[in-house]
């Protein structure tokens, strides 16, 4: 049983360094395995531990057996660890054909890529689909972008949430997409588009997390293009109806610069 309970966390390992090394995905892939990980290996643990009680109770009833139902009470037990095992043994299968699938998934990731970089897209074409590679996951999508853009990658980052919008249109990573193929517009000083993507963010999904911060970003992009007028407005609601943010600190700063 204790080479079981090592396996499983191979398993688990050997998942979180492929995630690190390949580059497919960083930060939500990795929770999201993470989490799944933890979870059956806590299930594990129970059955683990029920198995190891069951065991314990076969042996004391192996020592002192009565001799009237007895055999009865042995076999009863014999019967249920029987069980415990069967369902340990469940466990473990359904452990390694997620694994598998979660390679698989990364795999697709990869190959997007590569065909990325072989055929480039424009920065306002869409990647066309790669003949053979299924779809992926809206998380893995996001992170292939998303990764483009930390690596500076603005072109790529453009066509993956480009990519992105326009295959989930309705998760709820979209606002950040959105918001997202702004700062890419961004890096590439592309503030007219910049603008156009943020002005999205807050016309579409007012609420979201990702408003004033694209409020901020408003007000930066406007000001690159020369309009401190419009850049001041955009300030001055970030400080107003998010005071208590992040965003409404910087949005002072930058207030004070463009007086």
């Amino acid at each position: 049983m204790k080479l079981r309970r090592m396996v499983s966390l191979q398993v688990g390992a050997m998942l979180a360094c492929g995630l690190f090394l390949s580059g497919c995905a960083k930060h939500a892939d990795f929770l999201e395995i993470r989490d799944q990980v933890s979870i059956i290996a806590k299930t594990q643990d129970q059955e683990q531990k029920r198995f190891e009680a069951m065991q314990r109770r076969l042996e004391s009833l192996e020592r002192v057996r009565e001799p009237e139902g007895g055999k009865l009470r042995l076999d009863d037990a014999q019967a249920r660890l029987q069980k415990l095992e069967g369902r340990l043994a469940k466990i473990e299968e359904a452990q390694l054909a997620q694994a598998a699938s979660m390679r698989s998934d990364l795999a697709i990731a990869e190959a997007t890529r590569q065909a990325r970089v072989t055929k480039p897209a424009g920065p306002l074409d869409l990647p066309s689909i790669v003949p053979g590679v299924p779809s992926i996951t809206p998380t893995s999508a996001f992170n292939l972008a998303y990764n483009d853009y930390l690596n500076g990658k603005f072109d790529l980052a453009v066509s993956g949430f480009q990519r992105f919008i326009k295959d989930f249109p309705s998760t709820s990573l979209t606002p950040n997409a959105h918001y997202w193929l702004g700062e890419s517009y961004y890096g590439q000083k592309d503030y007219i588009r910049a603008m156009q993507s943020f002005e999205h963010v807050v016309n579409e999904y007012a609420g979201n997390e990702k408003v004033p911060a694209a409020l901020f970003k408003l007000g930066l992009s406007a000001a690159e293009t020369g309009d401190t007028a419009k850049s001041r407005k955009y300030l001055k609601r970030v400080i107003e109806e998010y005071s208590t943010s992040d965003e409404a600190k910087l949005a002072k700063a930058k207030m004070a610069e463009i007086r």
